[in-house]
């Protein structure tokens, strides 16, 4: 799949664009080439995946079509910013490896995340690491947003840091490689909104989609973990609604452990985004709901951006349920999981 990828970035930056960074004939030659591919080979093709395809050849063109990669070790000395200990023509060799092709324990969510690391140096840097110490896509994003590599080049204890980082791997299991959405999307397979939910996740946004549906108020479905891109970032909103007497979109949101601000920045962004991109002019302000189930304890949050709360409360509050009603639903249903999963343990026992 990488290699797949890199070939069509390369063909559209020399065959479609003849080598240039952007394309004389504009944003038409990608649309209609997605179009095609679509046609002829299914979903995968879309115009924000033949960029990110066109951005990962331009940011690894010195490679070439093979998977030949030979293993580097630590990259303590790379390019001579690290300790000098005579080590520089190791380090040295292991980048040219490097160049060779792409490492087949990196996959293409991995290399999707360093696309974002501008310098190649230190980008080179990350990809080695990640490749030599079987870092997950999350430790490779932690590691990246930690600024390791920076830190590591003011460290006294540079070799203690990388050991350090070594200890520090994550178990990858399979589903975090299968629910990736491009995986999905190249072997045209549906994506599942059980491969990104926990079993009581999954129950309460069913009991909570039907409850919600069942109040007569004028919600009608939309999706379920509809997926949301940015920059090659994935989300995935719970539940979306459109509600036909506001006539807005309403976002709901569950979390199973302890609200954040992170979550209602999270929420705030969703809100925002479908203001901006689906919205439409003859629609109100959309309005998040933010579920937290956390045991002993359920908070209801309303998430609308602040020019929008006087029309939440002379307008929105009449129609949309209570923050008690919420909570009251959210208890009662935790409850209800929970006392049948162990009524069914009980069962399995005796039997």
């Amino acid at each position: 799949m990488v290699i797949s990828y890199w070939l069509i970035g390369r063909e559209i930056v020399h065959v479609l664009q003849a080598g240039e960074d952007r394309a004389e004939y504009g944003m038409h030659l990608i649309n209609d080439l997605s179009n095609r591919l679509i046609e002829r080979y299914g979903k995968g093709f879309s115009v924000p995946n033949l960029k990110l395809f066109r951005q990962f050849y331009q940011s690894f063109a010195d490679r070439s079509v093979g998977i030949g990669y030979t293993a580097c070790s630590e990259l303590q000395q790379q390019s001579g910013s690290m300790e000098s200990n005579g080590e520089t023509e190791k380090a040295t060799q292991c980048v040219a490896n490097l160049q060779r092709g792409f490492h087949p324990n990196l996959g293409w969510s991995h290399y999707r995340i360093l696309m974002r690391v501008d310098d190649p140096d230190t980008r080179s840097f990350y990809e080695i690491e990640a490749a030599e110490n079987a870092w997950s896509v999350r430790q490779l994003a932690r590691q990246i947003n930690s600024l390791f590599y920076e830190r590591l080049l003011m460290s006294k204890d540079k070799r203690e840091m990388l050991m350090e980082a070594k200890e520090s791997k994550e178990c990858l299991r399979p589903v975090d490689i299968i629910k990736d959405p491009y995986v999905l999307e190249f072997l045209d397979i549906p994506e599942s909104t059980k491969l990104s939910e926990s079993d009581l996740e999954s129950a309460l946004i069913s009991y909570l989609q039907d409850f919600l549906l069942e109040l007569g108020a004028g919600f009608a479905f939309i999706g379920r973990q509809k997926r949301l891109t940015l920059d090659g970032d994935h989300f995935y909103p719970d539940l979306v609604f459109y509600h036909i007497k506001l006539k807005c979109y309403v976002i709901v949101d569950l979390k199973t452990g302890k609200l954040t601000h992170g979550d209602l920045g999270q929420m705030q962004m969703y809100v925002h985004y479908d203001d901006r991109k689906i919205r439409t002019s003859d629609d109100n302000p959309t309005v998040g709901i933010l579920l937290c189930a956390e045991k002993n304890d359920a908070v209801v949050r309303y998430v609308l951006s602040e020019e929008n709360q006087q029309i939440f409360a002379s307008k929105y509050r009449f129609a949309l349920p209570t923050i008690e009603e919420l909570k009251k639903e959210l208890e009662r249903e935790r409850l209800l999981i929970e006392e049948f999963v162990i009524a069914d343990s009980k069962k399995s026992i005796r039997g």
